[in-house]
């Protein structure tokens, strides 16, 4: 079993300053990604870690509540943000009503509308979508030498990562289809014989919209500064699973960095004296170690061992730090 250390990785690829680690629920994503915010902090990088999961734990990791708070200093160098979708929300809402006032230059949103923007909110989809857009907010803003990624599990996170490819499709037919309403707009101006007409602000709009998802977006399938790391463990259904991921992922052209395999039992439980069903785990281990290596190959990054408790706390933080670079 090659042991290969992470930290090798980072120092290879230095202008990879987008990490995301990825996998089914429960498996370590999270504290894999607060470990890492906290050894590259450690280096003297300055860091925010983020999340993207409306059941984030990273407030449960760092000992911190950091929901909603914006980003929250944990030690020198390391930031930690927790995304308030609700808030979010609620200001989108105020957003768009602003927008209709100045656009239409109206003095009170209409009854029918105001019900339109209350009911929007209530889909589900709705929370997705201000986490996304949050997270373009964050990129955009800049001030981090690494940005860390606290992803959803699998299915959730394939769907985050398909709704920058679908708002940039749809934006894009939206945009040309107004920027040719315009250009007939222009036109007709020219056989009126008016020498201007007024800025279009929805196109204006829509061109914002579009340049921010674009850099969002450019940011996931960038090979140079994008890390995506899959976390797995020796289990056959979370084998199986990481490998149809892995190749829904690779439709998205998400950059594949490597595997990192969680919760190792050590090899010297063998020797000691120790009940049946941990006798018999450690079999099951030996074999589906094997299968990762054979199917993974020389993309497995490091092996991380069962850790002596939960991982919350700047102390087992630096220790599963230690473990994983």
């Amino acid at each position: 079993m090659i042991d290969i250390s992470l930290a090798k990785i980072f120092d290879q690829y230095p202008d990879r300053h987008y990490i995301m680690f990825g996998g089914k629920g429960g498996l370590g994503k999270t504290t894999f990604s607060a470990a890492t915010a906290y050894y590259l902090a450690k280096q003297g990088k300055r860091v925010l870690v983020f999340s993207v999961d409306p059941q984030a734990s990273l407030s449960d990791i760092f000992k911190r509540d950091i929901f909603g708070k914006g980003p929250t200093e944990i030690m020198p160098n390391l930031y930690a943000q927790e995304i308030d979708a609700d808030h979010r929300v609620k200001e989108y809402q105020q957003e768009i009503r602003q927008k209709i006032l100045d656009m239409y230059r109206m003095d009170k949103i209409p009854e029918e509308i105001e019900s339109y923007i209350q009911a929007a909110a209530a889909e589900p989809a709705m929370e997705e979508s201000a986490i996304f857009d949050e997270v373009v907010d964050i990129v955009v803003k800049g001030g981090y030498d690494y940005y860390i990624y606290d992803l959803v599990p699998l299915g959730h996170a394939l769907y985050y990562l398909s709704m920058a490819s679908v708002y940039d499709e749809w934006i894009d037919k939206i945009t040309n289809l107004r920027q040719q309403m315009r250009e007939y707009d222009q036109v007709a101006a020219v056989i009126r014989h008016e020498k201007e007409i007024d800025e279009d602000a929805i196109l204006n709009e829509l061109l914002y919209i579009k340049e921010r998802i674009n850099k969002s977006s450019g940011i996931l399938t960038d090979k140079e500064k994008t890390a995506f790391f899959f976390v797995v463990t020796a289990e056959e259904m979370v084998i199986n699973d990481t490998v149809k991921a892995a190749e829904l992922f690779a439709k998205f052209d998400v950059p594949m960095s490597g595997y990192i395999v969680n919760r190792v039992l050590s090899q010297e439980l063998k020797g000691q004296h120790i009940p049946e069903y941990l006798k018999n785990r450690l079999t099951m281990q030996e074999h589906y170690l094997q299968v990762i290596n054979d199917t993974f190959k020389n993309q497995i990054l490091a092996y991380v061992p069962e850790m002596e408790r939960d991982v919350t706390g700047l102390q087992m933080i630096e220790n599963l730090a230690k473990r994983m670079f």
